[in-house]
């Protein structure tokens, strides 16, 4: 028997967050620039590395099991990691396998995720307007993703739309999406724009659509019902009475979520983040190659959790990116 993950203030940890890859095939404004210079690929985990640290993980508690990117489903081989997780699912060991993906992928490989056990995915989309999405992603395909939405519906997967809600961008849409969702039950859950890396010609100030002011334009047109649900994670759902629609609301900088958190993530190259708002990490790649036994990777995976801090201090409240992270998001996984 392993003793669970509890962090310094007595927050079980049972999530993981863990990137393939740092490589997308889009360049979303928000995420990362786009002229990224991408990490030599002896620096990313191979993935009998991730199995082995994600195996880990799952021995000490770990339940809900999230593949994130970059894209996830641009890692060369990615199926052969997906397949070999499921044997987790089978022995009720891991309660969920799932991902968070742009979509772009979803057409070719929405059956296989079902096959190794994938019953959720989580798609960012901000737009459902062809020349706008080119202009949010710089290289992305509307209509490619609709399908690979599709397609994941058809194949079985429940999908959960992400949309970032953005100044000046998407405001006009906020009926078109929601109204999109519900006719294809969808839930859908908007997020407020964070202040991640370091992007050049990006006003983070400029960006930021305060989520109580969007949610106060959904109340002009139907009645919302807070819901009880917590997963441990940041988002908080209400009913729309019209549809019977879920919707979530993920609001860093209106409203800190950090008392209930389950969840930690690590880098493609073995980092350790246990808070995504804190630039503090440890390396878990050391480790992991230092020995074939791994008491001294679950020993160093105590050890990141034991430093945990208590939140984040994301704050545009001042009119300045107090708690700004310079690392690119794309960097650690969502």
């Amino acid at each position: 028997m392993h003793t669970p993950l509890i962090d310094p203030f007595a927050r079980a940890i049972d999530y993981l967050r863990i990137s393939v890859t740092d490589r997308c095939d889009f360049r979303c404004v928000y995420c990362m620039s786009e002229n990224m210079t991408f990490l030599p690929k002896k620096e990313l985990l191979t993935l009998e590395e991730l199995d082995r640290m994600c195996s880990a993980f799952v021995r000490l508690g770990i339940k809900k099991l999230r593949i994130t990117g970059g894209e996830p489903l641009v890692r060369r081989e990615i199926m052969t990691f997906f397949r070999s997780m499921s044997r987790h699912l089978e022995t009720g060991a891991l309660k969920e396998l799932t991902l968070t993906t742009n979509g772009s992928q979803l057409e070719k490989y929405a059956d296989d995720l079902f096959a190794a056990g994938v019953r959720r995915v989580n798609v960012s989309l901000d737009t459902l307007d062809d020349d706008k999405f080119a202009r949010i992603t710089r290289w992305g395909r509307l209509p490619q993703v609709l399908r690979g939405i599709e397609a994941a519906q058809k194949a079985g997967l429940r999908v959960k739309i992400n949309t970032v809600a953005l100044q000046g961008f998407n405001e006009d849409e906020l009926f078109t999406l929601t109204d999109w969702c519900a006719d294809r039950d969808m839930d859908l859950t908007f997020i407020e724009v964070m202040p991640m890396g370091d992007l050049g010609n990006e006003d983070r100030l400029g960006q930021y659509w305060s989520l109580k002011d969007l949610r106060a334009q959904i109340e002009t047109r139907s009645a919302l019902t807070d819901l009880p649900e917590n997963t441990g994670g940041p988002a908080r759902y209400v009913r729309v009475e019209n549809t019977g629609q879920k919707i979530g609301f993920i609001t860093p900088l209106t409203h800190n979520f950090c008392e209930s958190c389950n969840r930690v993530r690590i880098t493609c190259t073995g980092e350790i983040y246990t808070c995504l708002g804190q630039e503090g990490h440890s390396d878990l790649r050391g480790p992991l190659r230092a020995s074939e036994a791994d008491e001294v990777l679950e020993d160093a995976i105590r050890a990141a959790i034991a430093l945990k801090p208590k939140g984040h201090d994301f704050d545009y409240s001042r009119q300045q990116i107090d708690g700004q992270v310079s690392r690119h998001m794309s960097h650690t996984g969502g």
